[in-house]
């Protein structure tokens, strides 16, 4: 849940960007970093295993305005794919304001998708909220490369909730602060029906 600061007047969002094993999770947010203004960014934090996937999180504050004059500061973290770090992903989704749910498009990793949503119920199940109960925004990434699926029949496997959509190709950067637009949109919009102060 969101963590507000009187004294100094902050609000801070944690975005958590959920997904199978490179999926594009850390291209999102590395692309984000490298746009942000450098005034409004803090530091990437990286953390990875010798094959260079994402062990915890990518962290990164990013001031994106104000709600009620308070400043507005999103922490984005990203979880590890792989099935074995399932106590970090849960460790990370713990207090979480919104989530991008990234889909690898490519055919073979259909399964690895559908995998990944699963788990990501569960968790915010065991943290007792449901999927619809957090803001969530479902990227459809890798649609630059070949044999991909497409979209109809990955909204009917991964999107049952309806969340908003973005079509992307992270590495490029395609999509990438759109949905970031579109999650944090959801999660102030959701935030306006509470009182900040």
């Amino acid at each position: 849940m969101a963590f507000v600061n009187v004294p100094s007047r902050e609000i801070f969002l944690k975005i958590v960007y959920y997904g199978a094993g490179l999926c594009g999770k850390t291209a999102n947010v590395e692309h984000v970093h490298a746009r942000a203004p450098e005034a409004s960014r803090g530091n990437l934090v990286s953390l990875k295993t010798e094959s260079e996937r994402t062990l915890f999180f990518d962290f990164m504050p990013l001031e994106v305005g104000q709600i009620r004059g308070y400043r507005v500061r999103l922490h984005l973290y990203t979880v590890p794919g792989q099935v074995f770090y399932k106590a970090s992903r849960k460790l990370i989704l713990k207090g979480v304001d919104g989530v991008v749910f990234v889909v690898d498009s490519q055919t073979a990793r259909l399964e690895a998708n559908v995998e990944a949503l699963e788990d990501l119920g569960d968790n915010l199940a065991e943290l007792g909220a449901a999927r619809g109960e957090i803001p969530c925004v479902v990227q459809y990434n890798k649609r630059d490369l070949p044999e991909i699926e497409p979209i109809p029949r990955l909204r009917e496997l991964l999107n049952p909730m309806g969340a908003p959509e973005v079509e992307s190709a992270a590495k490029s950067g395609v999509g990438v602060m759109e949905t970031l637009q579109a999650v944090s949109r959801s999660v102030l919009q959701r935030m306006g029906g509470r009182k900040v102060a």
